[in-house]
This record gives C-alpha cells, structure tokens and sequence, in this order.
C-alpha cells in the first residue's frame, strides 16, 4: 500500500496492489474486472484468475511527479483484489494432472515395489486434496444458501409494498449496492463451478441492474439528505430519520462504503463524517469486512484535508500502532507533526490536544457551493424561516371556484384555497381522483428517463446534479384520462392549453430534488430586474440566456399547474426562498401561480424548488401554461408589475 517517497511528500490511501498487474496509468477513479495468471502450489501448473481493480484517485497533499515503469505507478495509485474463492480451480483437475506427470515420466511402475509405494503417498494426497475439494464446495454451497436466506428475507418485505420500502433512502441506497455490488459478488461465487442457467438468468437480467453511477448517486443522495435535514450518520446508520423509525440499518461497511465514495469525489466534509460513523460502529463490535486500519487510513487523510492537523494526528498515531510498518502512514505522521509545529511556532501558540468528542455533524463547517441562497432553501425545506405571519394568515381564504361560470364547473366547483398573497399562489382541492393518478403513472413509468434542464448559456437540454428526477411527457391522444386533465386544467384556470406543454410527469426517487429555479425563460435585459445585489447577480448571471422557448412559437410560460400525485411522509415540500414559503404534498391537490407578469415581464419572485424527498415516493405532474393565446384571457395591466 505505501510508496517509496520522500518524506516530505504527503500521499493519500491508495490501498493494496499486487506488483505483477499491469493496468494504464492514469489519476482516474474506476473499478475493471480482468485476468491475471497464478501457479499450482506444488505442480507449478498455471491457470486463469479473475480480478477485480479498484482504484483510487491520487488526491491532495504535497505530491512528487510520478515516474519508473508501470507497475511502480501503478501501485502508487490502487489496489488489486484478488477473490480467493475465484482462484480455486477443480480439484480433479489438478488430480489427474499430478497422476498423468507420475505416470508420463515413470513408465512400468509395476516393477519396482520402490517405485510404486510413492503412488502409495501419492494417493494419501489425492485423497487431501479431495476432501479440500469438498470442503470448499461445502462452502461455497453454504455461502449461497446464506445469501439465498437472506435475499428471501429481504424480497418477502420489498415485494410486500415496493413504494413503501423504497420509501426510505436507506433501503433506495442498499437496493442500489446489492443488485450493482452484492449480487455480482454472487455471481462470482457460482462461477467458480459455472452454473450455465443462473448464468444464463444472470446475463438476461443484468441489463436492468443498476451500475456504479446508481449506487454512487444512492450515496451522494443520502449525504444530501444528511445536509438538508441536518441529520447525522448516526441517525441514518440506525434508521431513525425524522418521525419514523425503521430496521433499515447501514452496517459498518455500508458506511464505510459512503465515506469512500464521497472521498472519490474529493468530498472530504461527508468522507469524514461517513468514516468516523464506520469506526464508530466497528469499535462497538460490528463484524466487518473493512479493517480498522483502512478506515483509519482514509479517516485521518479526510482529517487533513478538513484542516483539523490535532485531530489527524491523532487518528494516524492509532493507525501506526496498529500497523507499525505502515510506511505511508509513518511518513504521513511525521509531515503533520512537522506542519502543526511550524504553525505553531508561527502564531506563537502550545499544542492542545484534539477534543475527546467523536467527530460529528457541525464538528467542521460545510464547504460552501453556487448556491446563494442554500442556508434559506434548505431552511425551509426543514420547516425553519417559513414568512406565514398573522397579519399575511388573516389575507388568505378559501373559496368555491367555477371558472367564471365555466359549465362544467358549476355543479361541482372547485375548493380554492389561497397558499400565498403576494405573489398569488393557489391550492386547489380534490383536482385528481386516485384512479386518474394510478393510470397517469402507469402512462408514464414506461417513458420515465432523467429529467434534464435546460443550459442557461447554450440553451441545450441537459442533465444536472441539482435536478434529481425522472419525467415522462403525455399527450391527450395518449388516453382519455389525460386529455380530461388537460381540460380541467383549462376549466379552473381560464387559460387555454391549446398552446401549453404536454402533460409532465416526474417521479423523485431517493433524495430526489430540484433545486431553486425558474419556471420562465428569462430574456435579454429584462426591464423588471432591480438594480440590487440580490437581483443584479441575478441578471448578471442571465442575461446572455437563448429564449428558451423561442423555437415553440408560444412565448414564455405565463402559468404553473402543479398537481400532487402522492402524499410525501418527510421532505419533498415546494420551497420558495425568496419570500419564505414552504407548499407540502397533498395527494389529489394542485397548486397554481403565474410566473410572468401581466406586461409579460418575468416575476422573479417566483423562483422555487423541490426539497429533497427524505422518506417517501414524490410523484407530480406539471402544466407549463404558455403566454400565446391568453391575449384575450390575461389582459396586459397598466404597469410592468401588475
């Protein structure tokens, strides 16, 4: 795992790699499957092995310029692991090779009694090697019945109500690791005495597995959550997330597995909390996998990185005793006792000795991303900073709503309740029936892909981090039920949707979000911007933006219709930060608002967000109602801002 190196030179966990593999070199961070070759012990016989590569990226630190050949490179940068179980080659094979070199190089053993008491010995070890045979089938047949008891377990649940389980994030995040990590993990095993219909199954099935992005994006999510809802690796580790509790456990690999993929990504903040939560769980006597000292390992370089030079230390001091021949580790220790000195002696302070207290949310700041207004985003998605006061309660009612007479309204009305005063935004009651929401989501399962945005500089679409959703788009040809919505939609607004969108619908998985966005295009030199700071930035940052919908023919969307399609049991509420409003999820309902002003000018109040679901499955669906033909249903007001 060390490098050769000089002192003063500073390298991160790169973990174990055998020097006889050769992979290019590179800084990337991957995992490739390949074969190697290795020897019978005792004929010298050599066979295929499949490997697994698991490489890390060389991050941070003071670091010298690679050099030398492949393989001294390459065991700067990874790690090979080689399955043990993968190595075996049948028994029988290696049997009657060892009889065949007995039998091809001594002819007519017969003759001689000497000759033919070494088959005697010869035999005795056939007869090990068989009973090593069927041990280690034994074994192998005992591994797979443990995961088969333990798959029926777990399906017999999941099965039971799919939504419900995957509900929570952290059974989202380990159906994510267990069909991409897990069961391929099973697969090997089978291999070692190929199994041609599980394979067969295996090969069928593996195309609708999810990959290493799925369960990297489970993970990233859950630390999104983490952060929005300020929750700690505790909390999630033991299932206990706000007003439920669960046995939907994360056990010490799992979050050992958390704090390496934030690490991957250069994600110290979360590698630390992730790792600490690992050793944590492993100290309490957890069985694991992981050693202690690999935590350790990436613990105290995530440490580092955060700036906390007592604490790590600390954490490479407990590294060293456990492996004293730990060379990176030791020179690691020695570069941080040399760093801490000098900036002691530079600010003239002693050395103080890291806190006792395990390191634990808010114990280091979070590093600080594009997102102006995060902290109030996030707050409101956590219920905090909400701007409902009692004068502006006092402003809101609720009333029946027939569309100005509209004829299909007037024997049944709508329920219009008022969200917000200024700008309006509007509830309405009862707009979906359970059986219209149930055939909308069966339209649309089969079309879901990933949501995408639109890039404010190209105007391409495109996906992004910030928006974590699949959609499907519906048209009324699609089914009845579709075009009766649309049409509703056009009854309680009064504007036509013959110029609308289609019907959107988006489903939000684990830790699903979008962050704070407009609804509208927003134009060249949009004459509403104020001079301020807040919406200089804003116009600074947009006005080189493409007419997003210049192509449509449409104008900009005038109107948001916004149906709740499933009731979300944490999180998943429709922020908006600028004035503090916070909309929950309500199964049936829908809320509308306009996003332009009568003049047609954008009203940037407007820009809102989709708060991560924390448990729970979102579904919405939107009308994105357009300004061409509400000449003569939205009249222009008399100012830009009416």
């Amino acid at each position: 795992m060390p490098l050769p190196r000089e002192e003063s030179k500073l390298w991160t966990p790169a973990a174990r790699v055998c020097r006889s593999a050769s992979l290019p070199f590179s800084f990337a961070s991957f995992t490739a499957v390949g074969t190697t070759e290795a020897a019978d012990s005792q004929t010298g016989e050599r066979f295929p092995v499949l490997v697994r590569y698991e490489v890390s990226k060389a991050l941070g630190g003071p670091r010298e310029a690679l050099s030398g050949d492949i393989t001294s490179a390459f065991v700067s940068l990874g790690s090979l692991v080689i399955e043990k179980d993968r190595m075996r080659k049948s028994v029988f094979f290696i049997c009657w090779t060892l009889l065949s070199c007995c039998w091809s190089t001594q002819a007519e053993i017969f003759t001689s009694i000497g000759q033919m008491t070494d088959l005697i010995y010869t035999e005795k070890e056939l007869v090990q090697s068989l009973r090593e045979y069927i041990k280690a089938e034994e074994f192998k047949l005992a591994a797979v019945k443990s995961w088969a008891n333990k798959l029926d377990a777990l399906t017999r649940v999941s099965t039971s109500d799919p939504e419900g389980y995957l509900a929570h994030p952290v059974n989202a995040y380990k159906l994510m690791k267990r069909l991409n990590t897990e069961w391929s993990e099973l697969e090997s095993l089978v291999l070692q005495n190929p199994a041609e219909e599980f394979i067969s199954n295996m090969s069928i099935h593996r195309q609708f597995f999810p990959d290493e992005e799925d369960q990297t994006g489970a993970a990233k999510a859950l630390m999104r959550l983490q952060d929005t809802y300020q929750l700690d690796s505790e909390a999630f580790s033991r299932g206990k997330l706000p007003g439920m509790h669960s046995n939907a456990l994360l056990t010490v690999d799992d979050c050992f597995d958390m704090g390496k993929t934030a690490y991957n990504d250069a994600d110290y903040y979360h590698a630390v909390l992730w790792m600490q939560q690992s050793l944590k769980q492993l100290d309490a006597g957890e069985e694991a996998e992981v050693s202690k000292a690999d935590i350790l390992d990436y613990l105290s370089y995530s440490v580092y990185q955060m700036g906390d030079l007592p604490r790590a230390i600390e954490l490479t001091r407990r590294l060293v005793a456990i492996e004293p021949s730990h060379q990176r580790a030791g020179g690691n220790l020695r570069y941080y006792e040399r760093l801490l000195f000098k900036q002691l002696n530079e600010q003239n302070q002693t050395y103080q000795p890291p806190s006792e207290e395990p390191i634990q949310l808010g114990t280091y700041s979070r590093p600080q991303d594009h997102l102006p207004e995060r902290e109030a985003y996030e707050a409101l998605c956590r219920g905090e900073g909400l701007q409902m006061t009692e004068a502006r309660r006092s402003r809101l009612s609720c009333r029946y709503q027939d569309g100005k007479g509209n004829p299909r309204l007037l024997l049944k009305p709508m329920k219009e309740e008022d969200e917000w005063d200024s700008p309006h935004i509007v509830r309405y009651l009862d707009v979906l029936s359970h059986e219209e929401i149930e055939k909308i989501k069966e339209l649309a399962k089969p079309r879901l892909a990933r949501a995408t945005v639109r890039d404010p500089k190209t105007g391409i679409l495109t996906t992004a981090n910030y928006r974590v959703s699949k959609s499907a788009w519906l048209e009324g040809e699609d089914d009845p039920v579709v075009d009766r919505v649309n049409l509703r939609i056009q009854d309680i607004t009064g504007l036509t949707v013959d110029t609308a969108e289609l019907l959107q619908v988006a489903n939000y998985g684990v830790g699903g979000q979008y962050e704070p966005h407009y609804d509208f295009s927003r134009r060249p030199f949009d004459t509403n911007l104020q001079v301020d700071g807040n919406r200089l930035a804003t116009f600074l940052n947009y006005k080189d933006e493409p007419d997003a919908f210049k192509r449509l023919g449409t104008g900009n969307r005038v109107a948001t219709f916004l149906n709740y399609m499933s009731d979300v049991e944490a999180g998943g509420a429709t922020v908006f930060p600028d004035f503090g409003a916070a909309i929950r999820p309500r199964k049936g309902t829908a809320v509308f608002w306009y996003n332009l002003f009568k003049s047609g000018e954008g009203d940037y109040r407007t820009r809102h967000a989709a708060c991560p679901v924390l448990v729970g499955s979102k579904w919405v669906s939107n009308k994105w109602i357009h300004e061409r033909g509400q000449e003569f249903r939205r009249r222009c007001g008399l100012t830009e801002v009416d």
